[in-house]
């Protein structure tokens, strides 16, 4: 039975919040898909810089630098396609309140409007963790 719109909004607002949360975790448990994927798109932009570096030196054989213009483009092109993780369309973070409901983020960085209700809690973030456990370190003193 297929996941309903609301269903998949929620499944991917979580798996956002896992990604934010423990990246290390998250990556751990990337499906062969999407694993498969990655390293065709790294793959590919490896070859593109490849061809760029191919043009580069070309153009100095021939001595005309608009191939090589057009080759070093290529190159970091490739490189940064290989480096980067292709994003899903449509995609937002979002954060989930204590009672479950899920504050949406924008482009922009701010809460949206719109809230979702869902079941869960949010944990605190890593850094917010460190922060608690530095101030009770401060209070406790010393030893």
């Amino acid at each position: 039975m297929p996941l309903s719109e609301h269903e998949q909004r929620v499944l991917e607002q979580m798996e956002q919040a896992l990604y934010a949360e423990d990246p290390r975790f998250a990556t751990s448990l990337v499906g062969k898909s999407e694993a498969r994927a990655r390293r065709r798109r790294a793959a590919l932009g490896l070859l593109v810089a490849i061809g760029g570096l191919a043009l580069v030196v070309l153009a100095v054989t021939m001595q005309q630098i608009w191939i090589g213009g057009i080759g070093f483009a290529a190159m970091v092109f490739g490189g940064v396609w290989a480096m980067t993780h292709p994003r899903t369309k449509g995609a937002t973070l979002g954060t989930v309140d204590a009672d479950g409901n899920v504050t949406l983020r924008t482009k922009s960085g701010g809460p949206s409007t719109g809230k979702q209700s869902g079941k869960g809690h949010r944990s605190a973030g890593l850094m917010d963790r460190f922060e608690e456990r530095w101030d009770k370190r401060k209070e406790q003193g010393p030893f």
